[in-house]
């Protein structure tokens, strides 16, 4: 878009401290059921679940983690077989050798250092093997008290067009949504732009005339005048 276009939106949508409430709220009111797509049972299951979920489809790792959970239930089950055997049960999942190893990592420093419990805190499940802010921020919000905003590439591009933030790196969007986001809404803001991801704000076909926002989004193609009913001040 043209800067003076990108201007005029940003000026037509008002700023983004007193459009966030309303685009949560109306979300919510959407989404009512928003949450996490990866199955598990325990914090370990939850823990092994986002690490293989890296460059993947959570679908695609559900499918795994089916049979994969049956298979192993503690750190211990993780480490007793061949590292071969236990890429072979996540080959699916893409990139099988190296989350292997991160696995097989954070397995033995879970039972290492905490007693063969997932850490509660950011700065413990960092030191962890193959846990990058994503996924250490996804382990704490669905644990009850998020810490952080988990932003994956729907988050990403939502908070982009919504004009929440004009930063292209993970870390620094995350800066920008937690001085925005109230904290309340810290665990359930991903999910709900996830979930619009998903079903509306596509990343190649945006479908603009079924948003529930597109009066309060600057890179709506619907013109303020014809936004359908649904769309509440």
């Amino acid at each position: 878009m043209a800067r003076s276009y990108v201007r005029e939106a940003r000026r037509r949508v008002g700023p983004r401290r007193e459009r966030i409430r309303p685009i949560i709220e109306r979300l919510l009111d959407e989404y009512p059921d928003a949450t996490i797509a990866l199955t598990y049972r325990n914090d370990l299951e939850l823990l092994v679940s986002v690490m293989l979920s890296a460059q993947t489809t959570d679908v695609n790792v559900n499918r795994v983690t089916e049979r994969l959970f049956q298979k192993y239930h503690t750190p211990q089950e993780y480490l007793a077989v061949p590292p071969e055997e236990l890429e072979n049960d996540i080959r699916a999942t893409g990139f099988f050798r190296q989350k292997a190893k991160a696995l097989r990592g954070t397995m033995a420093m879970l039972l290492q250092d905490y007693g063969g419990q997932v850490p509660a805190h950011m700065d413990e499940l960092l030191r962890l093997p193959g846990v990058a802010r994503k996924t250490a921020n996804v382990v704490i919000a669905e644990r009850g008290q998020a810490e952080g905003i988990v932003v994956d590439t729907h988050v990403r591009r939502l908070s982009q067009r919504l004009g929440l933030t004009r930063q292209d790196d993970p870390v620094k969007i995350e800066r920008d949504l937690v001085k925005l986001v109230p904290r309340e809404y810290w665990n359930v803001f991903p999910h709900l732009l996830i979930w619009h991801g998903r079903r509306v704000c596509i990343a190649r076909t945006p479908r603009c005339e079924a948003c529930v926002l597109n009066d309060l989004c600057p890179s709506s193609r619907v013109e303020v005048s014809t936004a359908p009913s649904h769309a509440r001040a």
